[in-house]
């Protein structure tokens, strides 16, 4: 997603308690970051947060480390997670903002973390051939998910492009996934709990069905 620049975000985020200036000093180590021994899930492409906020909003009980590159993008999500929980009487206390390059995520996160769930939402389809590597389910990445989720951690994937679901199913059955449900038109299956990303709001909007799968790692 493109984001004009705002001049606000960074010092927005450099005030912010919960977003994180240094994020490879807590490599192996982001259960002292949250202060609590809570089960850590991960986003990464958060974009404007409204889907980590909720999550987090829904699930105190449980620690959220949300990825985007984009320091203009995540200084829009800290504004939204802030009315979010304001919104509802609540501080926000089990989130981590961080901006860095998934394609180097090995090194911000490891083994020791036991990352149990990880959500990618709407990546970048990357449809020339030449750049399929890129995208965020290709197998060159799931390997590097590999090195640092838990065991029988779960992968949560939706995309609104068919080219990039119907072929990164064979991607997480390569890198050694099970794939335990998968729906191409997700708000018209027996999912309950799903939550509307921006992106996915605006797809709806569209027409466009939302493809959707959940990958245990072996």
């Amino acid at each position: 997603m493109r984001i004009r620049k705002k001049k606000w975000a960074q010092p927005e985020l450099d005030m912010c308690p919960y977003f994180v200036k240094d994020p490879k000093s807590h490599f192996g180590k982001w259960k002292e970051f949250f202060n609590n021994s809570n089960e850590i899930e991960l986003e990464v492409g958060c974009g404007k947060c409204s889907f980590v906020a909720q999550k987090a909003l829904l699930n105190p009980d449980k620690n959220f480390i949300a990825v985007d590159i984009k320091s203009d993008m995540l200084g829009v999500g800290r504004r939204n997670i802030e009315k979010l929980f304001a919104d509802n009487g609540k501080k926000v206390n089990n989130i981590a903002l961080v901006a860095f390059n998934v394609e180097n995520i090995d090194e911000l996160i490891s083994k020791d973390d036991n990352i149990k769930r990880m959500y990618i939402n709407f990546c970048n389809p990357w449809p020339r051939e030449k750049h399929k590597k890129r995208r965020l389910t290709h197998t060159t990445k799931l390997n590097k998910y590999r090195s640092f989720l838990s065991d029988n951690a779960q992968i949560h994937f939706k995309t609104d492009n068919d080219e990039l679901f119907e072929e990164s199913i064979p991607y997480f059955e390569e890198c050694n996934f099970s794939i335990d449900y998968i729906t191409r038109d997700l708000h018209n299956s027996d999912v309950t709990d799903n939550i509307m990303t921006e992106h996915e709001t605006m797809f709806s909007a569209e027409g466009i069905k939302i493809k959707h799968l959940k990958a245990t790692m072996l």
